[in-house]
């Protein structure tokens, strides 16, 4: 049995992948809207009055649980799932509103020996997952760059609240950073830069940095939140130049040509689902979890995120 928390729209995608995986499941919401919603697609699949609630029935334990609430329940009901016993959770990124709630779900995860990941999907797109084989046979990874430039005119009418929207880089461009991240490594050495700032986003709106992976690969990003701009990444070895713009897409450059081709893949997985949450949620049930991101790693890399965003910590911060 699988047990989905929240029946929005990420609940939703997960019940899609999750049926077509043949897995039983039911999905915990808070309200009754959004258990007749999730209930007229997935009918006797849902459950409302929320997780506390429903924990308070003494149900019998999921084998796995994905978070897929809002933003600013995450880290609280997967504190519930993990005090309740259930031994292996996904959650929906960032995982938590701050860094504080990180590393209390890194702590908590640990004392109770329970394997919790974080849901980074675009470690899983096809783009990626061919790219990955192609640069194993090159070598590695000598170098990369990325852009994490938001679309600040879009970002500031979106209706979520100024909390939501203050933490945007942890709560969106980190999906670029964990990328780039994940293929070339975490960096041990940066230097970030920031300047400017948003109605919305105060700590900053014009980024940029350098610095080493401990793959000993140079990097550098840049990002201005004020300005055009998308989401990129590109990643070098001696022989290729490996690009992804957009980023569900992979092309490529040759070494001694400066002709770019789209290489030929497979996305019919990232065509009928949401890119990369087929894959993604197949590894974490059949327990492969090589490409998922720990929570440890990412507790790590949200002290990066902070120094990238130029956040401070909270109050009671570590």
């Amino acid at each position: 049995m699988i047990w989905i928390i929240g029946a929005g729209p990420m609940g939703m995608e997960y019940a899609k992948v999750i049926q077509a995986l043949d897995r039983d499941f039911i999905c915990i919401t808070r309200s009754q809207y959004s258990a007749n919603v999730f209930g007229s697609k997935y009918p006797q699949k849902v459950v409302s009055g929320g997780l506390a609630k429903f924990l308070a029935s003494n149900p019998s334990l999921p084998n796995h649980a994905i978070v897929a609430s809002g933003m600013e329940c995450l880290c609280d009901l997967t504190l519930n799932l993990i005090d309740a016993g259930v031994k292996s959770i996904l959650v929906e990124k960032p995982g938590g509103m701050n860094i504080q709630d990180i590393k209390s779900l890194e702590a908590a995860s640990e004392e109770a020996n329970c394997e919790l990941y974080v849901a980074y999907n675009r470690r899983f797109y096809a783009s990626v997952i061919a790219a990955e084989s192609m640069i194993e046979n090159d070598g590695r990874v000598s170098s990369l760059n990325y852009e994490i430039t938001e679309w600040g005119h879009v970002v500031k009418d979106l209706k979520q609240s100024p909390k939501i929207k203050s933490k945007c880089f942890i709560g969106n461009t980190s999906h670029v950073v964990d990328l780039a991240f994940h293929l070339g490594g975490r960096p041990t050495q940066i230097s970030s830069f920031v300047k400017d700032k948003t109605d919305w986003h105060e700590s900053g709106a014009s980024f940029a940095g350098a610095g080493v992976t401990e793959k000993r690969a140079l990097f550098a990003y840049y990002g201005n939140w004020n300005a055009p701009g998308r989401w990129s990444l590109e990643v070098l070895t001696n022989q290729c130049r490996y690009i992804f713009r957009p980023m569900e897409k992979l092309q490529i450059q040759t070494l001694g040509s400066i002709k770019i081709e789209s290489v030929n893949i497979d996305y019919k997985l990232d065509e009928l689902y949401k890119p990369g949450l087929y894959k993604q949620t197949e590894s974490f049930l059949r327990g492969i979890t090589k490409k998922l991101c720990r929570i440890s790693d990412h507790s790590l890399n949200m002290n990066l995120y902070y120094q990238m965003a130029n956040y401070e910590l909270e109050q009671g911060g570590v």
